[in-house]
């Protein structure tokens, strides 16, 4: 019997991941980041958001296109459920992220994926936001991040998957921990 190796390919290049670790340790002011949104207001609740630039690397970098992103209420709320909430975001925000480093994981520890799929849950208790108790906070009580992979490991290997992209995320860095936020008028 003939046992062919084959490589794995969960499509992240992780060689170019580690060549700018190694770069920024070489460089740190390269490392330095300002990530950038800009939001419209188009009538009700309903926005639109863009994003097309960000400084990196040194230098302003460019994305390969402009993305535009809606965010609104639903019917449920007297709006016109033009796109998700903008808490809903949030909830993309953390999956994608730690969606992203399970795959960067999983092909630098060799680990063939077949599927991962991320379910995104936030408790809220309207009460804060519509500022009838003000003891209730605005935002989310709890987030829960359940993951269904699929992958040619066992599953103390997948759990260690998902630790570590979870240790790496910064969306789950600036959930799990305060980030000063300034809002002011140009």
């Amino acid at each position: 019997m003939t046992v062919t190796n084959t490589p794995v390919d969960n499509g992240v290049n992780v060689d170019a991941l580690l060549g700018v670790r190694t770069a920024l340790a070489d460089t740190p002011e390269i490392a330095q980041f300002q990530w950038r949104a800009t939001c419209s207001w188009v009538r009700g609740t309903h926005s639109r958001s863009s994003v097309d630039t960000f400084y990196g690397f040194g230098g302003e970098q460019q994305h390969k296109t402009t993305f535009t992103y809606d965010a609104d209420h639903p019917l449920a709320f007297a709006a016109e459920d033009n796109g998700v909430t903008p808490v809903e975001y949030v909830l993309v925000a953390l999956a994608s992220c730690l969606t992203a480093g399970v795959a960067a994981v999983a092909q630098q520890r060799e680990i063939q994926l077949h599927s991962v799929r991320a379910t995104v849950e936030a408790e809220m208790d309207l009460h804060g936001i519509l500022g009838a108790d003000p003891e209730i906070r605005n935002g989310f009580s709890g987030v829960k991040v359940t993951y269904a992979i699929d992958a040619d490991a066992p599953r103390e290997e997948i759990r260690a998957l998902v630790a570590q992209s979870q240790k790496r995320s910064a969306v789950y860095d600036v959930l799990t921990n305060p980030t000063y936020v300034t809002v002011d008028l140009a």
